[in-house]
């Protein structure tokens, strides 16, 4: 029978953490960097019929079973890793990040000849073109799963729950995995796995999985679309794997879990815009949760709550005690359009606060007089730069002096209104000025969003912030307002 759990508003594991109760987490899969090449993109190769990227950023990150080693710092956990690099340049980049990151890499295997997987996204104004990966994937040799094995069995008791993050890059192969949660059964030890493949079967006897639904639907042979199948499934997982828990994370549907009877954990996510990373923040807020033994319920709670931190930002990423918070409070009230406009003052206290809270905050202006697809584009795109959206608006008298006694259409309160029902907007500010720059020069964004029609301009308020971002959009020359009202214009005088 379907169940739906309430959210987790009365777990305690915050102030359990702060007290030092949370005891060191052993995570075991395939490590990776994760790369990101960001560009402009404004002509097409006369070589091949492909885009070409000038490239303004680079940026690099620890991915796979490093995502779950992430989400767990995030939380003040002490963890230690159990892996294998190579000898190549993302293998020492991996293991300088461990180091930074204050991971125990005792059990950190280095393979000679072989290739740590990095993963190379091309991006130009927001949208990934393609991805390049680098990597050995064969199975680990014996010498290897010798070392990994020997040093676990030695270590297992330090740990309070074992999490395995199997991105079928060759750690986790079968035998190894097998013998991992024998020993670790032996000891009483948890271990929970985030599987990869078609076959679980080297998985049996784990205290749960995390699959998705793809991934369940995959290994079962059970096409999930309804609870009957999603139930079929859960039970078929929990018997032929002699698992204790049977789990299926469901995106935006939540997480369904089975164990003595079947219950259907509703979805946290406020807006999805990225699910990159939602498995392993699941699977390393599960193993948070239960390691400061709280029930299953309340650790699948809060592992809801967690993931959806995570869809609701862009790329791999972790979800702080701060932002689990927020979340929690967010859902208490709704959110209303007219909530997201505010005044001089107000916005100051907000930007205080999302400064705080270590929020990439992201500003853009214009007048906005009829709304169009080409601004609903722009603003998506100005959105994924950074955490929260401040959209500057032209006051009517503004808007009269840029463009003329007949401008604007609509008036400021109706622009607003608009404005503030898009998901891509999270606050929109009036201003009276010709130009943004003082309100830019009180809020001090981190990046500024203008079309990519100020190409070669000066930019005002580019010397307040951080970064700016130039967006050309396929609507860009297609969609105006001007073009708009000359249209309308010309339909109404024909028709007279």
């Amino acid at each position: 029978a379907k169940m739906q759990i309430p959210s987790c508003e009365n777990i305690d594991l915050i102030s359990s953490t702060k007290t030092g109760k949370s005891e060191k987490i052993l995570v075991i899969g395939d490590l990776m960097i994760d790369e990101y090449i960001s560009g402009n993109s404004e002509r097409i190769s006369p070589e091949a019929p492909v885009p070409v990227v000038n490239i303004n950023d680079e940026t690099s990150t620890l991915g796979g079973a490093g995502n779950v080693i992430k989400n767990l710092k995030a939380f003040g956990v002490e963890v230690d890793v159990l892996s294998v690099i190579g000898d190549c340049k993302s293998s020492f980049e991996i293991k300088g990040i461990l180091e930074q990151l204050q991971v125990g890499i005792s059990g950190l295997f280095e393979c000679k000849g072989r290739m740590a997987s990095r993963k190379s996204r091309v991006i130009a104004s927001g949208q990934q073109l393609l991805r390049i990966d680098r990597e050995t994937v064969n199975p680990i040799d014996k010498e290897t799963s010798t070392f990994l094995l020997d040093h676990f069995e030695r270590h297992v008791g330090d740990y309070s729950i074992i999490l395995v993050s199997d991105y079928g890059k060759g750690v986790c192969e079968t035998l190894l995995t097998q013998q991992i949660i024998r020993i670790a059964n032996a000891n009483n030890k948890r271990v929970l796995i985030d599987p990869k493949g078609t076959d679980f079967s080297k998985y049996s006897g784990a205290y749960l999985l995390t699959p998705n639904r793809k991934e369940a639907s995959a290994a079962t042979g059970i096409h999930i679309t309804n609870e009957e199948e999603l139930s079929r499934a859960l039970r078929c997982l929990k018997h032929e794997l002699q698992l204790q828990v049977s789990l299926i994370t469901l995106s935006e549907g939540g997480i369904a879990a089975f164990d003595k009877e079947q219950r259907i954990y509703q979805s946290a996510a406020r807006e999805v815009n990225d699910v990159t990373g939602a498995g392993d923040t699941v699977l390393a807020s599960l193993g948070f949760a239960l390691s400061n033994e709280s029930t299953l319920d309340d650790a699948i709670c809060f592992a809801n709550q967690a993931a959806g931190v995570v869809v609701g930002k862009v790329g791999s990423a972790s979800a702080s005690f701060r932002e689990i918070n927020q979340l929690q409070e967010s859902q208490k009230k709704p959110v209303c359009c007219v909530d997201k406009i505010l005044g001089k003052d107000e916005i100051k206290s907000v930007v205080a606060k999302l400064k705080m809270d270590k929020k990439t905050i992201v500003f853009t202006n214009g007048c906005f007089d009829i709304l169009h697809a080409g601004h609903v584009k722009f603003l998506e795109t100005a959105r994924s730069f950074g955490d929260v959206l401040v959209l500057g608006l032209n006051s009517d008298d503004s808007v009269s002096r840029l463009k003329g006694p007949d401008r604007p259409i609509n008036n400021e309160d109706d622009r607003a209104l608009i404005l503030a029902s898009l998901r891509a907007v999270d606050y929109v500010i009036l201003f009276d000025e010709d130009t943004p720059y003082q309100l830019i020069s009180n809020m001090k964004p981190h990046v500024l969003v203008k079309g990519g029609d100020y190409e070669g301009k000066q930019i005002v308020g580019s010397d307040v912030v951080d970064e700016v971002k130039l967006v050309t959009t396929s609507h860009t020359h297609t969609k105006s307002t001007t073009n708009t009202i000359e249209k309308i214009q010309k339909v109404a005088s024909t028709s007279t």
